[in-house]
């Protein structure tokens, strides 16, 4: 065989070779971009956890140590403001707005103002600040522009031109990892995020969601948010509590959102001639106030809210104008600007609404909590499928997948008619 023909052959191995790896190089480093959301999302939710119990731990340590939110809230509140607004701008929220955004916008430079990995640091630091001085947020939400910005990055590092499926991707792998539920992050990607089914995004936001969990899972181990339940529907009753918590927990979610977005667009005028200036006092205000619903619930509405929604998941009464408290403790902290997600401050409040509907009609306690977090969540996120399979998902309670089911529809019907105002509480936290 001729020299000349061994090297020509040995040549087109090589370029077989490279062109293998230039194939493989975007797809490896999206894998790992998947994994790392994983990683850091469970990361995530231990510092919230640490937070929230350092608050705890402070605030019950002395005979007045009671009174220190009143201190510690409005100064957290302001500092995570000003932070945000000179650091970290376009890390106040949710951050699930910034990501719908981001998808929808075609030059690197304007996605690069909603997300980054700077934005994404920002956004979890000032989300613990949070959680450590009381606020009521949740870490959900903010996982969703974290995903979204290790993606981002993963599309320039590695080449990929699909960014807009990578945003996707990240936030749905990001909503998975954080409440442990894969099925919910792909819908929350479909109904959410994107709003029509992407043929060509449904692979990258299944594998996204696929090693995002598995790398939670080993992290983590495997788990239901709120446990086991099983809870169902025994009594006429009980089947009454579909109807009540549908129509109630929707009006609620309702009125959450049109508060939201009136008393938003107030703020923000108001704000503009010295936006970092007002934007801290508000701020402040919000902190103070959270702080005396705080210390008149004896700490109940601090934080996310998780441990009295498991509570009452579980069949334990909670106090029956708990839902209310925590409902304004949540509205003051999303109207403060701060960093922080409404998702987990929403199903405590969907979780007390449902416990005191079923303390007044005698039903069971779990399965009224169970109907009011869908209620309310579909009434607030404006989006029922995705409350139906989250809470399905977080509860394990397959014996009341239909209750479920149609309580969320109704919730989802019922603040369609009295809220024509957006989809969501979670849109007024605009980019600014």
């Amino acid at each position: 065989m001729p020299v000349t023909y061994r090297k020509s052959k040995l040549l087109r191995r090589s370029r077989v070779l490279w062109g293998s790896f230039s194939l493989w190089r975007p797809r490896i480093i999206f894998w790992f971009g998947a994994i790392a959301i994983g990683v850091v999302s469970v990361a995530f939710a231990k510092m919230a956890d640490f937070a929230q119990k350092a608050f705890t731990t402070l605030t019950s340590s002395g005979e007045l140590m009671f009174l220190l939110p009143l201190l510690m809230a409005p100064f957290g509140f302001m500092l995570s403001a000003y932070l945000a607004a000179r650091f970290f701008p376009n890390s106040q929220g949710s951050g699930i707005p910034q990501a719908i955004a981001a998808r929808h916008l075609h030059d690197d430079e304007d996605r690069a103002r909603l997300l980054s990995l700077r934005i994404a640091f920002g956004k979890i630091a000032l989300t613990l600040l949070g959680l450590f001085c009381g606020a009521s947020i949740g870490r959900e939400g903010p996982t969703v522009q974290v995903g979204g910005s290790i993606m981002l990055a993963v599309a320039r590092f590695g080449g990929i031109a699909q960014t807009r499926g990578l945003i996707l991707a990240g936030s749905a792998a990001g909503i998975a990892a954080a409440f442990n539920t894969p099925l919910a992050g792909i819908v929350f990607a479909i109904e959410e995020m994107s709003r029509t089914y992407e043929a060509r995004a449904n692979g990258i936001v299944l594998t996204a969601v696929i090693l995002s969990g598995l790398a939670a899972l080993a992290l983590a181990g495997s788990y239901n948010y709120f446990g086991e339940a099983s809870a169902a529907p025994l009594q006429i009753g009980d089947w009454g509590l579909v109807l009540v918590c549908g129509v109630g927990g929707g009006a609620l979610g309702a009125c959450f959102s049109g508060f939201a977005l009136h008393y938003g667009r107030h703020i923000r005028r108001w704000v503009h001639p010295q936006p970092l200036v007002r934007a801290v006092a508000v701020a402040g205000l919000c902190g103070l106030a959270v702080a005396v619903i705080g210390i008149a619930s004896n700490g109940a509405t601090f934080g996310t809210g998780y441990e009295q929604a498991r509570g009452a998941v579980e069949g334990q009464a909670l106090p029956v104008l708990f839902f209310a408290e925590k409902l304004a403790a949540c509205f003051l902290s999303m109207l403060s600007g701060i960093p922080g997600g409404i998702f987990a401050p929403s199903l405590a409040v969907g979780a007390g609404f449902g416990s005191s509907v079923g303390t007044l009609l005698g039903t069971s306690i779990a399965l009224a909590s169970i109907l009011g977090m869908a209620g309310y969540f579909s009434g607030v996120v404006q989006a029922p499928m995705t409350a139906f399979v989250i809470i399905l998902e977080m509860t394990g309670d397959h014996q009341a997948v239909i209750p479920i089911m149609a309580v969320s529809m109704i919730g989802y019907v019922t603040s369609r008619i009295l809220s024509h105002e957006g989809r969501s509480a979670r849109k007024e936290q605009t980019v600014t």
